[in-house]
C-alpha cells in the first residue's frame, strides 16, 4: 500500500508536469496553424475580389491582339510587296 502512495505521489509530481507541459507545447502549435490558416483564408477572399475584373480585361486585350495581327498582316503585306 506505501509504494502505491508513492506511485500516486510520483505520478502527481513527476509525470503530470511533463504532461501538462507538452499538452501546452501541442496547444500552441495548434493555435499559431489556426492563425496562419486565417491569414490564408483572408488572403484568399482578397484575391477574389482582386480577380473579378480579369475575365472584362482578357476580352480587351483579345481584341488588342486581334488588331494588332490584322495590322501586323497587312504590313508584312506591303513589306512583301516592296521588297518582291
Amino acid at each position: 500500500m506505501v509504494l502505491w502512495w508513492i506511485g500516486n505521489v510520483i505520478l502527481l509530481v513527476v509525470i503530470l508536469p511533463v504532461v501538462i507541459y507538452l499538452l501546452n507545447r501541442v496547444l500552441a502549435a495548434l493555435e499559431r496553424i489556426r492563425r496562419a490558416t486565417d491569414d490564408i483564408l483572408g488572403g484568399g477572399v482578397a484575391l477574389i475580389g482582386e480577380l473579378t475584373p480579369v475575365p472584362a480585361a482578357l476580352a480587351i486585350t483579345d481584341t488588342t491582339v486581334r488588331e494588332i495581327s490584322v495590322g501586323a498582316v497587312r504590313y508584312a503585306g506591303s513589306v512583301a510587296k516592296l521588297l518582291g
